[in-house]
């Protein structure tokens, strides 16, 4: 996902969206005769950030917390619409591709410049792009996702050409959002993944960078001098904020102005007339979903027989009534559930113990000794369940699974793990069965999670391998025409449906609540987007 994709989402998620990864504010008011506080600058947005940015470098950044606040300082040629999520002109006031789609050109704005006056010009992107390509620069991910790029070429000070070894349906999002650093500051001979400019950023966009104080907040203020019209909102403050029950508490004391809900708070603690009088709130769906991967590998999961009874035993909507009120989607594919390529005739399979048990038995893991347990050419199915050991809905689900396989004589054990060690097992391959959530573009390239040639470098760490499905993800890449593209989606969600190397779990609503005193917020599909938002000015503060 690249800078564009993860501004419109980290724009939109946590509180708001855009694009795959892509946040509110106070003061006296009488309503309903009940006054309450707000911040003292009106004009000022505090949200919640779940953690503590690793660096606010868009080249060098991996979490999403540090895409959440880069998202309004720095800019990529094109942007998404809300509305439609087609491309737009951002940096880049427009663009030709070339017929045999090997050529992107981009024609630059000539009135944008950095946040310190400097004009931006085709030079910064020639630079960012050769850093990216660096291998000395801590960016392999976003390097590898560049591999198809042949070279990059100004031809101006304003127009630039990306040449592509062969044609790539994503060619245009993927060069209309490539990270732009400024040349003029980063280029001075100081290591790149060192470089002061990483904690004090320097963009384009409508906020600049004011403070970073350390596990408490980060600081944005409107750029006054922005090329576009700067921002109603004077500044963002970004409070981090580890702990998911806490944002509520601060929200109704007003000390921030919007927060993320869980889905508890959500039901339970958000429903009274004094607290609807003080807020709104809003609920939908990114592009991600929840899963529990096989690891092929093993033997107890090298037969798709087995994954689907795996996937038999599970009742997702059972779990998603129990731990999240309902609050999601109970999915059966890698596709964004609200897209055109998500394929909605392909159902989950139902909860049916007995059904999964007759499945198992023809796989031959049958309970051969009398101990109770299934076993299959002397090994007993006996795994491990691993998941992110904070993660109160992993365990739970996990939970509730052991003890259904448990009836049919399937013992699993729970295995709670630090994220890097979880990481570990990943990278290792180690594990049995994990689960996790994967955020993915709206317009998704399949091929690191399913082609079979990802399988020990790549994403596909389940070691998911089936010639169809490589050939279907082939084709992909290389189809420009939307609606046979989006017929080739469903056929791979098919297979996967099949196949089972992960059940799909639930897409998860997003739950938000911001203060009554932002005017012009507007619900697109994938969230909010505060850049558009206003103040009502008759709102005063203390």
């Amino acid at each position: 996902m690249n800078l564009l994709e993860r501004n419109k989402l980290g724009s939109r998620l946590r509180p708001v969206l855009s694009g795959l990864a892509r946040t509110v504010l106070f003061a006296l008011i009488l309503i309903l005769s009940c006054t309450f506080k707000v911040a003292k600058d009106p004009g000022v947005l505090i949200m919640q950030i779940n953690s503590e940015p690793g660096i606010l470098n868009p080249i060098l950044a991996t979490d999403s917390n540090a895409y959440q606040v880069l998202g309004y300082i720095y800019e990529t040629l094109l942007d998404l619409d809300n509305e439609t999520l087609e491309y737009k002109p951002l940096l880049a006031e427009s663009w030709e591709v070339s017929e045999d789609h090997h050529t992107y050109t981009f024609n630059l704005r000539k009135d944008v410049k950095w946040q310190d006056g400097y004009p931006f010009t085709a030079d910064d992107i020639i630079y960012s792009y050769s850093v990216i390509m660096d291998p000395k620069v801590d960016a392999a991910v976003y390097r590898a996702g560049l591999g198809d790029i042949e070279n990059v070429e100004k031809l101006s000070d304003h127009s630039v050409k990306f040449v592509y070894k062969k044609p790539y349906f994503r060619g245009l999002l993927v060069c209309g959002g490539i990270s732009i650093v400024p040349k003029h500051i980063f280029d001075d001979g100081t290591d790149f993944n060192k470089h002061p400019a990483n904690r004090n950023p320097i963009g384009t966009g409508p906020y600049i960078f004011k403070e970073w104080k350390t596990k408490r907040k980060i600081v944005l203020e409107s750029n006054g001098s922005y090329w576009k019209k700067p921002p109603e909102l004077k500044g963002l403050v970004f409070q981090i904020i580890e702990d998911s029950t806490v944002p509520l508490q601060q929200l109704k004391k007003g000390e921030i102005d919007m927060a993320e809900l869980r889905a508890i708070q959500w039901e339970r603690s958000t429903g009274s007339r004094a607290f609807n009088a003080r807020f709104n709130k809003v609920k939908y769906y990114l592009p991600q979903y929840s899963y529990i991967g096989w690891n092929i590998k093993k033997p107890f999961f090298s037969d798709a027989r087995v994954r689907r009874a795996m996937s038999m035993m599970i009742d997702k909507q059972k779990i998603l009534e129990k731990l999240s009120f309902g609050l999601g989607i109970v999915v059966e594919g890698p596709q964004y559930y609200f897209s055109d390529s998500y394929g909605h005739n392909i159902k989950p399979d139902p909860f049916d113990p007995k059904a999964a048990a007759k499945l198992l038995d023809e796989a031959g893991w049958i309970d051969h000794d009398g101990d109770g347990i299934r076993d299959k050419d002397g090994i007993p199915f006996k795994f491990d369940y691993c998941y992110v050991a904070s993660s109160v809905s992993a365990s739970r689900i996990g939970t509730m699974l052991r003890e259904d396989l448990s009836k049919t004589g399937i013992v699993m054990n729970m295995k709670g793990l630090e994220f890097n060690a979880l990481i570990k097992v990943i990278d290792e391959r180690s594990f049995d069965a994990i689960t996790l959530a994967w955020s993915v573009p709206f317009e998704n390239d399949p091929y690191q999670l399913w082609h079979s040639s990802q399988i020990e470098d790549g994403s596909n760490y389940v070691g998911f391998s089936n010639k169809e499905a490589d050939e279907v993800i082939e084709a992909i890449r290389v189809e420009f025409d939307k609606e046979k593209r989006d017929e080739l989606y469903k056929r791979l969600q098919m297979i996967l449906h099949i196949e089972q190397p992960y059940t799909f779990l639930f897409n998860p609503a997003t739950l938000l609540a911001y203060s009554k005193r932002f005017t012009n917020v507007k619900l697109y599909k994938v969230g909010v987007d505060i850049r558009e938002w206003g103040i009502d000015t008759t709102v005063v503060s203390e």
